[in-house]
């Protein structure tokens, strides 16, 4: 029994097919880690460092997940406050490349410091609310999360 090159061919190109969403989606996710200063986490085990992933990294939004000893797995959403710049411009031009009107938009990210928050629900009703400083067009930063069972973390990604 012989194969047909043609299915071989279909069968790699539908691996590929879904295999480059899964690529796409793994470039915008990042990780976080929370690292616990006060609270029962920090004295049961100071060392202990809580590994959070963020996705949708390329953006101003995302979710957000992670585990807490003892209260389960944690979900919830990351927002960054990014400035824009936006500029419209509009004229006529009159060469032989561009003759007629001319329409546009351009869209920058500011560059500085901007400030975001972090908010997530566990398991067994654990609340944890953050805020950090992340710098413009990157995907790390700093700040400080706390919990509603009194747990204050360093949080740096």
């Amino acid at each position: 029994m012989t194969r047909e090159p043609t299915t071989s061919l279909s069968r790699r190109s539908l691996a590929l097919v879904l295999i480059l969403p899964l690529a796409a989606c793994a470039a915008s996710t990042s990780s976080m880690q929370l690292y616990p200063l006060q609270g029962e986490i920090a004295d049961a085990d100071p060392t202990l460092v809580i590994r959070a992933v963020a996705k949708n990294t390329n953006s101003t939004s995302g979710t957000l997940s992670f585990r807490l000893p003892k209260r389960g797995k944690c979900t919830g959403t990351w927002s960054s406050l990014t400035p824009r710049k936006v500029s419209n411009s509009q004229g006529l031009a009159l060469t032989w490349k561009k003759t007629g009107g001319e329409v546009g938009s351009e869209r920058e990210t500011v560059a500085g410091v901007n400030n975001g928050e972090i908010y997530a629900v566990c398991d067994d009703g654990t609340r944890v609310q953050g805020t950090f400083v992340i710098g413009s067009g990157t995907a790390s930063g700093t700040g400080q999360a706390s919990d509603t069972n009194g747990n204050v973390y360093k949080l740096l990604f």
